[in-house]
Order: C-alpha cells, then structure tokens, then sequence
C-alpha cells in the first residue's frame, strides 16, 4: 500500500498536484492544520499562505512528502 501523505490522506502525487497550483495548496494547508488541531498554524496559514510559504510547501513536499510546518506544536 502507498504511503498516504498530507493533504487528507491522499497519496503523494496527488498532494504534489495540489501543492503545485497556489489557491489549493492555501486552502488545504490551512484545512491541514486546522484538521491536526493546530488552531494558530492554520490561522496564520489563511494570512500567510501565499508566497514564501507556497513556495517552502513545493520544496517540502518534493523532498520530504509533507508540508511545511512553522510552527510544530
């Protein structure tokens, strides 16, 4: 079985689709966050996800198949 990667379980190609195209990888960043009760994290998702944190999601999900988290607790 393939390993289920960030956006709600879905598999890491299909993550990677959604990383890709910014509008999706903001919404379900935030979405993410807020589902892995990081209230904070997904707030700052919502005013911050564009840009650089678009851009570190891209990188993080190619090299380590997962999104960026700023904040982890």
């Amino acid at each position: 079985m393939a390993k289920k990667s960030d956006y709600f379980g879905l598999s890491w190609i299909v993550s990677l689709i959604l990383a890709i195209i910014p509008f999706t990888s903001w919404i379900c960043g935030a979405i993410t966050r807020f589902m892995e009760g990081k209230i904070v994290a997904g707030i700052l998702r919502l005013l911050l996800g564009w840009g650089i944190i678009w851009i570190m999601d891209l990188i993080f999900m190619i090299t380590k198949k997962e999104i960026c988290r700023l904040l982890p607790c």
